[in-house]
């Protein structure tokens, strides 16, 4: 989170917001994969780290949005996939009685594609790479749901 905060004060593509965007992400990879090893996996560090993601692309939207031309289109996909994330935790609320944040293989594969994007800005149209972002961002959200709805979201 420390990491995804200081982005906020260097600009855009800065050897300084690289620095702090890699950091940050492989400290979301090291985190999980060092809690499994150590056995110091907890319901509260599994809470944080999705509170970790969630500021880190909070974070990286905030840098990135005014600087990127992103097309109508991917800001509607983007709604989209935002309202079936929302109704997987109100699902979540209401079906086990809880907040559910899944860390699904599809969830990760998405993250790990959200990540490399803005490192293709340079050779790719950001309305293809948006666009893979937002295919596996839709494909990771449905199972989310799907797996909430049919109790496997307690795993």
């Amino acid at each position: 989170m420390v990491f995804s905060a200081a982005i906020l004060l260097f600009p855009v593509f800065s050897p300084a917001f690289w620095a702090l965007y890699i950091a940050a992400g492989l400290s979301d990879i090291l985190d999980g994969a060092a809690a499994r090893k150590l056995g110091a996996i907890s319901k509260t560090g599994e809470k944080l780290d999705t509170a970790a993601d969630f500021a880190f692309v909070g974070m990286c939207f905030i840098k990135l949005l005014p600087v990127l031309e992103f097309p109508l289109w991917m800001y509607l996909w983007t709604g989209m996939i935002a309202l079936i994330k929302f109704v997987n935790v109100i699902s979540g609320l209401a079906i086990q009685k809880k907040f559910v944040a899944l860390h699904t293989a599809a969830n990760k594969i998405t993250g790990a594609i959200l990540f490399a994007m803005p490192m293709t800005v340079g050779w790719m149209p950001v309305s293809y790479s948006g666009g893979i972002v937002c295919a596996a961002a839709t494909l990771a959200a449905i199972q989310e749901g799907h797996f909430i709805r049919t109790g496997r979201g307690n795993v």
